[in-house]
């Protein structure tokens, strides 16, 4: 183990909950998914989904006329 339990970066802990709402469908096409490609975690899943999303959207829409700084969803001003 590389790093020590108390060395946690605070900046990085989830302690901002969401909570999203799906009809009957599009629950079981999601239970079905996680079924078959065996994912477990549906909470990492979904955060690591949205956030592909959003940073793949950054990035096409990067560099713009009018924007100077690439957005970073880590680090704030």
């Amino acid at each position: 183990m590389s790093e020590k339990k108390g060395k946690r970066d605070e900046k990085l802990l989830r302690s901002n909950r969401t909570t999203l709402l799906f009809n009957q469908r599009e629950r079981e096409a999601i239970d079905l998914y996680c079924q078959k490609y065996g994912i477990t975690n549906k909470s990492k899943f979904m955060r690591e989904t949205i956030l592909t999303e959003i940073l793949k959207k950054f990035d096409e829409d990067y560099p713009t006329l009018f924007e100077f700084e690439k957005p970073n969803l880590f680090y704030h001003k």
